[in-house]
């Protein structure tokens, strides 16, 4: 039952006054007004509020009609809303290419779960960053007086304003964790190349631990002390002469402990020396532990000697730096003194090297996608030669890789954005 409306004396019906704002052409025959109804405001309005207005409504009829209040439609078509992607979709076209691996240069004294977040933070913060689509246009319909008119009569006026509910400061930043793998670490007191794996890269640590690839180091040594932990800040223990102490000696020492080493490598290898494949893979410097084994030195060389201190190159798998700093201790046994660690600099992980490094001012958005484009084809050439193909391996980002840019369907592996995480395999961690 349809109920009529009283009209009281002291209004007069006006036609509909519609002011089109922001490119908006709306007209009382476009819309189609059927109906027009005069009643007064809530009772909790100021008298000079509670005069009567004129208000009017409209019945489109239509399914696809945005409704403004309560008895005004407007088709979709006439809200200026324009198709885009969503606030999670913001920035994708950086995280698409945040996929691989890159390397850091971890300075003495920080811990490596320290550098991952700080790395982690700069990544969240450049990709919430970028500028922000422009908010939707929404149609409201605002009483006011009509323009033109000095009466004091008020009438509906279509207004375009945006539509804030996907703005950043309400809805929040689109990203908000990303997962980000270290390869093998360094302890607090060491320094020089981490790796580390951000998305989809994050399963190529696991390719480099499994093809036990060799590692540099520079080790710097000091005679006549001896601590607790084998470096220079330990516990004293001992304190012993190294007049005797000369580089020819040192150099004696240091080829019987590579040439140990070697028959090492060679027995965990599982290789027969006899065969034609075990020398082709010697010539390529190939012959590697095929599991886990104690550390291996693959060579080793004396850079600088100026007692007491002196400085080596190492080359191994399977490493700790605390391995590295006994290392250090036995030379010093072994030259009839004593001898501790004060430095241990990584230089090289793999095909990654101090070149590579990025510094603690370049762990920004740019510099690591710049540094994941330019290792990819390195990387996946490294990895093909050490591992091979094979039934069941992942194809590898080559020379001819091809990076996604179509959106975040193809990066969202192990990402976390507007509260959303999706499943993917952590890797090293």
């Amino acid at each position: 039952m349809r109920r009529s409306a009283t009209y009281p004396t002291d209004v007069k019906l006006s036609p509909f006054h519609f002011t089109p704002r922001k490119g908006l052409q709306i007209s009382p025959a476009s819309i189609g007004v059927q109906r027009r109804t005069v009643f007064p405001l809530p009772p909790h309005r100021s008298p000079e509020d509670n005069k009567r207005r004129t208000i009017s409504g409209c019945d489109t009829g239509r399914k696809d009609s945005v409704w403004v209040r309560d008895c005004t439609a407007l088709p979709c078509a006439w809200l200026g809303r324009q198709p885009g992607p969503p606030a999670s979709e913001m920035g994708s076209a950086g995280l698409a290419r945040l996929h691989g691996l890159f390397a850091a240069y971890k300075p003495p004294g920080l811990h490596w779960k320290h550098l991952r977040d700080a790395v982690e933070t700069q990544l969240l913060k450049g990709l919430n960053a970028r500028k922000p689509r422009a908010p939707e246009q929404r149609v409201r319909f605002l009483l006011g007086p009509a323009e033109g008119s000095g009466e004091k009569e008020l009438t509906l006026t279509a207004t375009s304003v945006p539509a804030l509910a996907s703005h950043p400061l309400v809805c929040g930043p689109a990203f908000t964790s990303l997962k980000v793998g270290v390869g093998h670490r360094l302890d607090v007191q060491a320094s020089g190349v981490l790796v580390l794996g951000v998305g989809r890269g994050r399963s190529l640590l696991t390719d480099m631990y499994n093809a036990h690839l060799t590692k540099d180091y520079t080790v710097r040594g000091l005679l006549g002390k001896a601590t607790d932990d084998f470096s220079e800040d330990g516990r004293l223990v001992e304190k012993t002469t190294y007049d005797h102490v000369t580089r020819e000696k040192l150099d004696r020492i240091l080829a019987l402990i590579q040439g140990s080493h070697q028959k090492a490598l060679v027995m965990h290898s599982n290789l027969d020396l006899q065969t034609q494949e075990a020398y082709e893979m010697a010539v390529k410097g190939l012959i590697r532990p095929m599991n886990k084994s104690p550390m291996l030195i693959a060579g080793i060389r004396c850079l600088h000697f100026a007692p007491p201190e002196f400085l080596l190159e190492v080359q191994c798998l399977h490493e700790t730096q605390k391995h590295l700093r006994r290392l250090v201790h036995e030379i010093g046994l072994e030259l009839k003194t004593t001898a501790v660690c004060t430095q241990v600099r990584r230089t090289r992980d793999g095909f990654f090297t101090l070149d590579d490094a990025l510094l603690r001012t370049r762990w920004d958005l740019h510099s690591i996608q710049d540094a994941i484009r330019a290792a990819a084809p390195r990387v996946g050439a490294e990895l093909e030669k050490s591992l091979g193909p094979g039934p069941g391996t992942q194809q590898l980002p080559g020379p001819g890789w091809q990076w996604d840019s179509d959106g975040p369907s193809s990066a969202s592996k192990g990402w976390t954005a507007a509260g959303q995480r999706a499943g993917a395999d952590e890797g090293c961690s």
